[in-house]
C-alpha cells in the first residue's frame, strides 16, 4: 500500500500500517457480516466509491487479507476473509467493546446514512422469531432531509430478508415510525425500543403479535449487551448539554 511507514520498531505500529488505510477495517466488517459480492459490500459501506472499493480490495488481496474467488461459469466474483483476517476478530471485537464503553452515543451515532443503516438492519432481523409466513414491515423516517424516507423489510421463512425502497404492493404487517437517531441507537445498543417509545421517537402500529414480540426479532448490533455501554441521552439532556456548551463558548 502507498502508506509511508512509521519507522518505529513496534508490533502495534506495524499493525496500524496494515489496517490504517481508510475503509480497510470497515470492509473486513462487511465480510465478517456475511457480504461477499462487490455491490453488497459497497451498499453496506454507504459512502465509499466503487473505484476506491476496487482499489482497496486489490490491495487487501495483495496483503493476504482477502481471497478473490471468481466463478467463470456463473459469471460471479466473491470476496472472502483469509485466515490472517479472521485472526483479527478478537482485536476488532475488543476495539468495538472499547468504543461502546468510552465513546458517547451521540458521537458514535453521528448522522447515520438511512439507506446504509436499513441495508444493515436486514442482516439482524431474526426471521426464526417471526410467524412462519411472509412478513412486510414498513419503516418511515420523518427526519430524513434527502433521499428516501420509507423502507420496507420483507421476510419469508427460508429466505434472506429483502430491503425495498418502493412499496412491494402487499399488505403491511407492522408500521414503524421512527427517527434516524432512534433507529441507530437501538441497533447499536445505545437505547431500547421501550425507551424510544417513551421518549416519543418511536411509534408502532399493526399486527399486535409483532408489536408484542418486537424485542425478540428487531435488529440489534452484536455489541448491544456489552457491560458498561454508554447510553443515548434523553432529548432533554442532549438539549441541555448543547445549551451549556453554547453558553461556555
Amino acid at each position: 500500500m502507498p502508506n509511508k511507514p512509521y519507522g518505529i520498531i513496534c508490533p502495534l505500529s506495524k499493525a496500524c500500517e496494515y489496517l490504517e488505510p481508510r475503509w480497510t477495517i470497515q470492509i473486513l466488517g462487511e465480510l465478517w457480516g456475511g457480504s461477499s459480492r462487490f455491490n453488497d459490500i459497497r451498499r453496506g459501506l454507504g459512502h465509499m466509491s466503487p473505484a476506491l472499493l476496487s482499489r482497496r480490495l486489490r490491495e487487501m488481496e495483495a496483503m493476504g487479507l482477502v481471497d478473490r474467488v471468481e466463478d467463470r461459469a456463473a459469471g460471479t466474483v466473491d470476496y472472502f476473509r483469509t485466515a490472517k483476517a479472521i485472526a483479527l476478530e478478537p482485536a476488532l471485537d475488543a476495539l468495538a467493546h472499547w468504543a461502546q464503553r468510552n465513546i458517547e452515543a451521540e458521537i458514535a451515532i453521528g448522522e447515520p446514512n438511512v439507506s446504509t443503516m436499513m441495508w444493515g438492519a436486514r442482516r439482524y432481523v431474526k426471521v426464526q422469531e417471526l410467524p412462519p409466513r411472509r412478513i412486510v414491515m414498513r419503516f418511515h423516517f420523518g427526519t430524513v432531509e434527502r433521499g428516501s424516507d420509507r423502507y420496507w423489510l420483507v421476510t419469508q421463512p427460508g429466505s434472506e430478508v429483502d430491503l425495498c425502497t418502493t412499496d412491494p404492493g402487499t399488505e403491511v404487517d407492522i408500521y414503524v415510525e421512527v427517527t434516524t437517531v432512534s433507529m441507530a441507537a437501538i441497533m447499536l445498543g445505545r437505547s431500547s425500543i421501550a425507551r424510544e417509545i417513551d421518549e416519543g421517537r418511536l411509534f408502532l402500529s399493526g399486527d399486535p403479535r409483532l408489536i408484542r414480540t418486537i424485542d425478540r426479532w428487531f435488529p440489534k448490533e452484536d455489541g448491544h449487551d456489552i457491560d458498561g455501554v454508554l447510553p443515548l441521552l434523553p432529548d432533554r439532556d442532549r438539549h441541555a448539554g448543547r445549551h451549556a456548551a453554547a453558553v461556555r463558548q
